[in-house]
């Protein structure tokens, strides 16, 4: 099984915040080449971050459970995530009020523009 592993240093975060990026309404993505070994070769490098500015910390982290479901959702079908990166998911409000359906499809579409 797939676990995902966090960054944890500030360097790590600028570094990846440099490379591509890929926008949609509910959350940004940014990704670059892994740059460090995550812990173990199975675990998956992404972080999920919030700003302050979107609501109070009910809020944020029903925003990032969202977002952790639908990526481990992902992680189960073949190919849908690459582990040779590194990611940074930025959640936005509009993500709050949104179907999980809705937001798998826009995840599902943000990782495929990654591959190519």
């Amino acid at each position: 099984m797939v676990k995902l592993e966090s960054l944890k240093k500030s360097n790590q975060f600028k570094k990846a915040l440099k490379e591509r990026k890929v926008h949609t309404e509910f959350f940004s993505i940014f990704v670059a080449k892994n740059f460090f070994k995550p812990k173990y070769k199975s675990n998956l490098l992404i972080s999920f971050v919030m700003k302050k500015k979107i609501g109070n910390a009910v809020k944020r982290n029903k925003i990032r459970r969202k977002l952790k479901a639908i990526v481990q959702k992902l992680l189960k079908k073949k190919g849908a995530i690459n582990k040779d990166y590194t990611y940074i998911v930025f959640g936005k409000s509009k993500a709050y009020t949104q179907k999980h359906d809705a937001l798998l499809r826009s995840m599902e579409r943000s990782f495929s523009k990654i591959k190519k």
